[in-house]
């Protein structure tokens, strides 16, 4: 990571979305996507400050001869804290992020006063490798434990409150991917196509036919309207283990435990 210069914002250091996005390896379109979609995760003085009017004149002033990207035609400005940068980290859920936010809350955010080790023996400047070396193990290591846990959790999952669980689940891969309708659909479509190549099934086909049954029985044409796939899967017990099983396998894909923030 190129050598950054510090910038703050009432006293917080600060970095821009353009600044996130290129540091992060995605758009600044996502970034903002992220944020809105996830606006209640987000407490503005905390986690972002929002500029617009006077107080972004004097911050553009302010950073004028700091290389920072900046539109100078915008009429509001985001500037995230490192609070912010995490959670932004947390929302992409790649490698890439997680990496960088290390970088940015190790030489950004906290910077540590840099020792000349030029004047240290080499046996203290070996120890003090070592120590930096442990420091980042168990930064390290505190990710990979979250990532344990959120996969032991996931995989205790069991085929009791299956409807429920599972449906927990879907929300939050779907949250994953950007919060909205169409990303929840998507997650289910993919899901039961994946349970009909396992199961040597179509659930559509069995949809169809239970509606009919129900018709034949005089159930109403609302409920019938109602019943949906999983109805179908929980009419077979092999269904529900599969149905289960895949729902487990994208919730741990899509690293699900990073989406509560």
């Amino acid at each position: 990571m190129k050598q950054l210069k510090q910038v703050k914002f009432s006293n917080d250091p600060i970095l821009t979305t353009e600044q996130l996005a290129e540091f992060y390896g995605t758009t600044a379109d996502v970034i903002k996507k992220n944020f809105s979609n996830n606006k209640d995760k987000f407490i503005e003085g905390k986690h972002f400050y929002y500029l617009e009017g006077a107080t972004l004149k004097g911050f553009k002033s302010q950073v004028n001869n700091v290389h920072l990207p900046l539109n100078k035609f915008a009429s509001h400005l985001y500037l995230w804290t490192k609070r912010g940068a995490s959670r932004h980290a947390k929302m992409l859920g790649t490698d890439k992020a997680w990496g960088v936010f290390d970088q940015l809350e190790e030489n950004y955010f906290n910077p540590k006063p840099q020792l000349n080790n030029s004047g240290l023996s080499p046996e203290l400047q070996f120890m003090q490798g070592v120590v930096d070396k442990l420091a980042a193990n168990e930064r390290n290591q505190h990710r990979l434990e979250n990532k344990i846990d959120g996969v032991s959790e996931i995989v205790a999952t069991s085929t009791m409150d299956w409807r429920n669980e599972t449906s927990h689940l879907i929300s939050k891969i779907a949250r994953q991917q950007g919060n909205t309708g169409e990303s929840y659909k998507m997650t289910r479509n993919d899901i039961y196509d994946e349970v009909d190549r396992r199961g040597g099934v179509s659930l559509k086909t069995r949809l169809t036919n239970l509606r009919r049954r129900m018709a034949e029985e005089g159930t109403s044409k609302t409920q019938r309207k109602n019943t949906t796939k999983v109805d179908v899967i929980a009419h077979d017990k092999k269904l529900i283990e599969i149905y289960t099983a895949i729902v487990k396998e994208f919730a741990i894909r899509y690293q699900v435990w990073n989406e509560e923030y």
